[in-house]
């Protein structure tokens, strides 16, 4: 498994390589993002500043953090869907699906490039937390921050996958990541704390992994909130990876068994 998962990870920097300024536009994006917040802090942070309480921050360090840990456990929810349809563009979809490489690695495979990049944008983000707007992460619980990271990856790439699977089979339709990502930036707690939305919102938003995500890496790191103190999220996370995981591959399973049948592997 690692020496495939290895393989499909030298192809992709292969590939990446050959487009470097993608790397420093990539870097740039970041820049102007944490950029932009940071003057929106300057404007209207003061009217967050009641929903931060329980965080110990500004409005500034709570976005900064939960863009860079909602772009890291996103390469669970866009990784799959996205690799399975450049997969298909390209026409080599149904060639890796006819060698003897098991469904699970494949998917696994797919998604190490993403999270290698996920991985370097963070540190970029942290970076400029540290050294350039002197945030304090001094507080951070590691065992927390990684459980949660853990669990959240986990929980996106369940529902990556099942979007892959809707690619799979219907090529350009994805209703499932169009509704992730339309809302759960929204009304998850990434842009600002779900407590500034309407009680009905609030509502839906505990239907969504990356509310409790978001709670639990922010208090994490800024309150030093051990495991037992985050019990609550931990065990959503948890649940939904439990019950989630295994159905998704079975998902997937049946939706690549569909299109072996109609003989779609190849259309894109």
């Amino acid at each position: 498994m690692f020496r495939e998962a290895a393989a499909f990870l030298k192809k992709d920097l292969l590939t990446e390589s050959s487009y470097r300024l993608s790397f420093v536009f990539n870097i740039f994006g970041i820049l102007v993002s944490v950029l932009s917040y940071f003057y929106i802090d300057k404007l209207f942070g003061s009217h967050v500043a009641p929903h931060l309480e329980e965080f110990g921050v500004n409005y500034f360090s709570y976005v900064l953090l939960s863009m860079a840990f909602f772009g890291y456990i996103g390469v669970g929810l866009g990784s799959f869907s996205e690799r399975i349809r450049a997969e298909q563009t390209q026409g080599t979809l149904e060639a890796v699906l006819l060698t003897p490489t098991k469904i699970r690695t494949m998917l696994l495979s797919l998604a190490v490039w993403n999270l290698v990049i996920a991985t370097l944008d963070m540190l970029v983000y942290a970076a400029l937390a540290v050294f350039v707007f002197n945030i304090d992460f001094s507080n951070i619980n590691p065992a927390s921050a990684v459980i949660v990271l853990v669990l959240a990856i986990l929980s996106f790439s369940a529902l990556g996958i099942i979007s892959a699977s809707f690619i799979m089979v219907f090529k350009r339709g994805n209703p499932l990541g169009w509704i992730m990502a339309s809302l759960e930036g929204l009304i998850g707690g990434v842009y600002f704390p779900v407590t500034v939305l309407p009680a009905w919102l609030q509502i839906a938003a505990k239907f969504f992994p990356i509310t409790y995500a978001i709670r639990a890496i922010e208090l994490a790191v800024y309150r030093g909130y051990p495991p037992a103190r985050l019990l609550g999220e931990i065990g959503f996370l948890l649940a939904f990876s439990v019950v989630l995981l295994p159905a998704s591959l079975a998902f997937f399973k049946f939706s690549v068994r569909k299109a072996r049948r109609d003989g779609s592997l190849g259309q894109y």
